[in-house]
């Protein structure tokens, strides 16, 4: 048997003492046959040049081959590591990027791919090492469902718009949980002609297995969350998710410099409909006033019911102009249609704009404000926030109601 089969069946551990005695031998039992040679006559020192060079031969072999097994037991233990990691969080996109670490372990792998859907049926996607159009052009798309389905193995022949070298193969793996199929794990290699091996295949296969299901108790969290979230009359982000998200998108804007603007607003005459027509009808116009909302918000606004009849949309990297206009197509959408009953909704907003001094409590007062301006001016107006905080002083300012605009006909 040779060094290379025997050092490859040890641990790290054992490789080195093993190469130790192995070393040992061979040095052994080459300078006795040294001793031998001296003996033989002439052409002893050709042939102890020889020994020597098979000596230095054999160290090299033995030295690679202990490289290899501390090479191979540290990505062991790097594997066993990241594959550990996957169930210390319940955060998705933790868990998602964790696989994503997981998957560069994989043999081979040059970049990865996850695409789970959650119970609440959205379609979450992660990649690394991937270009965005390389993510819309070798994404394998849904998971399959069948049971027998255990991995899929692509070629492409495709050349994707990429600095490196462009994928060639990939490897694909339901994960489960269960019965169930939630997602799929693609680990992609840029090396011309590479094909998976069966350890590959097998490493491939124990993280999908380990990853399916701690993706779906991040899901389950995840969708717990998002319900906890909602506001149960319009299906829009709630209060406290209002408050903590502006928080985070202020701190965001402020660390970064970019710009930021707040909407609140609320329904004219709201009360008199709960009056005469019961609460139950204006449940029904809290529905409406939801639906609109998300009819006419960018899938980057975040927009919530503050409370009662009030509404807020906080618009990331975005300024005065764009929330004005943003504004603009909610006061028109709200009168596009009257609701049953109610008749035509009408809106009062006040807008502001993130200022280098600001945080979140005073870019929401200063909107609330410029809010309560515009109520006092008459309805279904928009008004923009003034530089100072608090009404007195927008009192004080009476240029600023020059900016409340009057909804048109």
């Amino acid at each position: 048997m040779s060094e290379g089969p025997l050092l490859a069946a040890f641990s790290a551990g054992e490789a080195v003492a093993a190469a130790a005695v192995l070393l040992a031998l061979t040095a052994a039992g080459l300078f006795a046959v040294a001793r031998l040679v001296r003996r033989s006559g002439r052409s002893a020192d050709e042939r102890m040049a020889a020994l020597v060079s098979e000596l230095d031969r054999r160290t090299k072999e033995i030295r690679d081959e202990l490289v290899l097994v501390l090479d191979r037991e540290q990505e062991q233990n790097r594997r066993a590591r990241v594959l550990g990691e996957l169930t210390a969080s319940i955060d998705l996109d933790e868990v998602l990027r964790r696989t994503l670490d997981a998957a560069g372990t994989v043999p081979g792998a040059d970049a990865a791919h996850v695409s789970v859907v959650t119970p609440g049926g959205d379609a979450i996607v992660r990649a690394v090492g991937l270009s965005e159009s390389e993510v819309d052009d070798v994404q394998l798309g849904p998971a399959p469902t069948g049971r027998r389905v255990r991995l899929l193995a692509v070629s492409y022949d495709a050349r994707a718009d990429t600095d490196e070298h462009p994928v060639e193969t990939a490897l694909a793996l339901p994960l489960r949980t269960g019965e169930s199929t939630i997602g799929l794990l693609t680990v992609f290699s840029r090396t011309p002609g590479r094909v998976f091996s069966p350890t590959d295949v097998a490493a491939a296969e124990d993280l999908a297995s380990r990853a399916g299901p701690a993706i779906e108790n991040a899901c389950r969290y995840h969708e717990a969350r998002r319900l906890a979230d909602i506001d149960s009359h319009t299906g829009l982000h709630n209060r406290r998710y209002f408050h903590e998200t502006l928080a985070r998108e202020v701190s965001r804007s402020q660390r970064y410099e970019r710009p930021l603007a707040l909407i609140v607003f609320d329904l004219d005459d709201f009360k008199e409909i709960n009056d005469r027509l019961g609460h139950l009808a204006g449940d029904t116009v809290l529905g409406q006033v939801g639906e609109r909302v998300r009819g006419v918000v960018r899938s980057s606004d975040i927009a919530c019911r503050v409370g009662g009849d009030e509404f807020g949309v906080i618009l990331p990297e975005s300024t005065l102009e764009d929330a004005e206009g943003l504004c603009e197509r909610l006061k028109s959408h709200m009168t596009l249609q009257p609701i049953p009953q109610a008749g035509r909704l009408q809106i009062s907003a006040g807008i502001a704009g993130l200022r280098p001094q600001d945080d979140a409590i005073s870019i929401f007062e200063r909107a609330d404000d410029a809010l309560y301006r515009a109520k006092e001016a008459g309805k279904g107006r928009i008004a923009v926030a003034t530089t100072a905080i608090g009404r007195a002083a927008a009192e004080a300012a009476p240029s600023a109601i020059s900016r409340i605009k009057r909804e048109e006909g």
